[in-house]
């Protein structure tokens, strides 16, 4: 599984958890939104319980 900005973007856009997750990345590390989307994919996406979804989104 790759890291794509466009399917990520999709993914938190779809999902209140992960928009208020990004904003709590972006606050706490002093990150720029794409560093955080990157960030969260790592923790959140590849590890966790979002992969499934990730993974349907064309």
């Amino acid at each position: 599984m790759k890291f794509v900005k466009s399917k990520m973007k999709q993914l938190v856009k779809e999902n209140e958890e992960l928009k208020v997750r990004l904003k709590q990345i972006m606050k706490e590390h002093e990150l720029e939104k794409d560093y955080a989307l990157k960030a969260m994919y790592h923790t959140e996406v590849v590890e966790g319980k979002f992969q499934a979804k990730y993974q349907e989104l064309s």
